[in-house]
């Protein structure tokens, strides 16, 4: 699976993902780094087939109404320390990965994993 995580989350979180195989990078990889638009982001899911990790709202708004992102796991954890956001990351990672084989958009908050069908 692929993943791309934006720029409000920590990029320790795509090297969670590249443990255990699979591809990601962080919007600070990208050419315009924590400056590239939403749109952007949108059309680099679509093309390159990428879940993309964020907490910002938009994009459900977005998934809902235009079917981009190519996927969504939004975190709705609020305001939490990156040691706790690691744990529940960790604690997560193989619900994550199997809730978005089956689904194309995925919450997660600091007590449960949501698939939103």
């Amino acid at each position: 699976m692929k993943f791309l995580i934006d720029a409000q989350l920590p990029r320790f979180l795509g090297l969670l993902f590249k443990e255990t195989g699979h591809d990601a990078i962080h919007t600070l990889d990208l050419p315009d780094g924590n400056k590239t638009t939403d749109t952007r982001i949108n059309e680099l899911s679509v093309q390159q087939q990428r879940v993309v990790i964020t907490k910002d709202a938009d994009f459900v708004s977005s998934f809902l109404l235009f079917g981009k992102p190519y996927k969504l796991l939004l975190v709705s954890t609020g305001n939490i320390t990156n040691n706790t956001l690691k744990e529940l990351f960790i604690k997560n990672r193989p619900a994550i990965i199997h809730a978005l084989a089956e689904c194309d958009y995925v919450e997660l908050s600091r007590h449960s994993l949501i698939k939103h069908r």
